[in-house]
């Protein structure tokens, strides 16, 4: 018994000696406090006094910061390689998605619309115009481009115009990908972005049969929905909610989601427009800002500045959760995609907030007239006369043309945000991404100066308060990590 004693050692024996590492991290002032980031998302928060003992190497075991610092991987102590391998798997798992490749695919059916939409971002053709419909042969070559994906997953989504004016070639391309599949084995999903004016019982079907989900708008109550997404011969709001029960009672009530967009005329109206999405029995709204693109960028993105739509967003985001907080099963998804680049281990899809950017390796599109482009939003520049995301064209480029071309890998080259000025030192280059399509837009250039980057505002903006949000109110930290779920 006495042999087996001595063989344990007092507490004392297991303090590390000779201090402790630091580990990559950013950090930026947040209040009176600083919140400071590594690789992997991981954040703490500190103030300025145990920020300096810190990076002095003056913090011990014994205290809250020093514990909090090395369960999250800001510090290493001793010679154990532990944290360092869980580090970098936990950054693989991150990074894995790049791997994976071109996983979305947009086919852009049609450029013809039976709406007029203020902000429309892709220059859309009137319904009755000809040559703006993408042919049976160009359709048939997009879908054995998109198969050149080594992606497991593969996501088809429909966009125009308005697809279902050319709902014929929406079900052969699906029936082509389905028949393709067999052969091929992935995992197919299908998206039709449409306003639902053209929904009809066949198409419900075709959808129930091809398990095929439905996206559309509704930006709001039905003053400010009709006024911004005008339609020929009726309301818009009236025939965009009748179309969503339809589609809810016959595709299940999660098969159909919506987008609302921020105009100069929502600004004041968050809340009326976050309880009519509860009123309609939505689960979630994503409070969109205008993009430079289209329409938008003649008629409405210089209306309002990017301070003007995070107060937007402030007041709505407290809007929803107050009304989660009292019963109502709602979430802002936007909100929920940040979320999830701070504390789920895998980076969600989300195009606009990836690095290197998700132009080609993130997404496809295919336009109606054959073009082949590195994003949606480069398809909408072209439309303004910008062609410099065009990879090239389904008659003319291979697979591999394509994806070695000028047009995505210099982009890519240069959105690595780790070797980005400015964001290579923000301790919010975890939870944010790259978009060269809007810093060619706005300041005509990939990378875009970040001091006067719309795109950096925002994000900086939004993500200061979620953290503030998050470290300030355990209630509201109940509320938005419960949308990890």
């Amino acid at each position: 018994m006495t042999a087996l004693k001595g063989a344990f050692q007092g507490r004392e024996a297991f303090v590390e000696s000779g201090g402790y590492r630091l580990l990559p991290f950013r950090f930026n002032a947040l209040g009176n406090r600083y919140v400071l980031t590594n690789d992997v998302g991981e954040y703490v928060l500190l103030s300025r006094g145990d920020l300096t003992d810190f990076v002095e190497h003056r913090l011990t075991p014994a205290t809250p910061a020093y514990r909090d610092l090395a369960a999250k991987h800001f510090l290493i102590a001793g010679r154990s390689r532990v944290a360092l391998d869980l580090l970098a798997l936990k950054y693989r798992t991150r990074v894995d998605r790049v791997a994976e490749f071109t996983a979305l695919h947009l086919f852009v059916v049609t450029l013809r619309c039976d709406h007029s939409c203020h902000y429309c971002q892709v220059s859309r053709q009137a319904e009755g115009t000809a040559n703006f419909d993408m042919t049976a042969a160009h359709a048939d070559k997009a879908v054995a481009l998109m198969f050149k994906s080594p992606a497991k997953h593969l996501k088809v989504e429909f966009q125009g115009g308005e697809p279902l004016l050319n709902f014929s070639l929406v079900r052969r391309i699906v029936e082509r990908v389905d028949e393709r599949n067999r052969s091929e084995g992935r995992i197919i999903s299908f998206v039709i972005a449409s306003n639902l004016s053209r929904l009809t019982p066949e198409i419900l079907a075709f959808c129930r049969d091809h398990q095929i989900v439905l996206s559309t708008s509704l930006d709001g109550p039905k003053d400010l929905h009709d006024a911004q997404r005008p339609m020929r011969g009726g309301s818009s709001y009236d025939s965009v909610v009748n179309a969503v029960a339809n589609a809810r009672r016959e595709l299940g009530p999660h098969a159909i989601s919506t987008l609302m967009t921020t105009t100069p005329a929502s600004l004041e109206r968050v809340e009326e427009i976050v309880d009519e999405y509860v009123r309609l029995g939505f689960r979630s709204i994503f409070l969109r800002s205008l993009s430079p693109y289209g329409f938008a960028a003649k008629s409405l993105v210089r209306r309002y500045g990017i301070s003007d739509w995070v107060s937007f967003y402030t007041r709505g985001l407290r809007r929803v959760l107050n009304l989660a907080q009292a019963g109502h099963p709602i979430r802002e998804e936007y909100t929920a995609v940040l979320l999830a680049k701070m504390f789920s281990p895998l980076a969600p899809g989300y195009i606009d907030l990836q690095s290197p950017a998700g132009i080609g390796i993130g997404a496809i599109v295919y336009n109606y007239d054959g073009s082949v482009y590195a994003s949606d939003e480069g398809r909408m520049l072209a439309e303004m006369g910008d062609t410099s995301f065009r990879l090239g064209h389904l008659d003319v480029d291979d697979y591999a043309t394509m994806m070695t071309s000028e047009a995505l890998l210099g982009p890519l080259d240069a959105t690595v945000l780790e070797s980005t000025p400015r964001c290579t030192d923000c301790a919010f280059l975890p939870y944010c991404g790259a978009d060269p399509v809007f810093h060619r837009a706005t300041q005509d250039d990939w990378v875009g100066h970040k001091e006067f980057s719309a795109f950096c505002e925002k994000q900086t903006k939004v993500l200061e308060l979620l953290i503030q949000t998050l470290e300030d109110s355990p209630t509201d930290r109940e509320t938005l990590l419960g949308w990890l779920q």
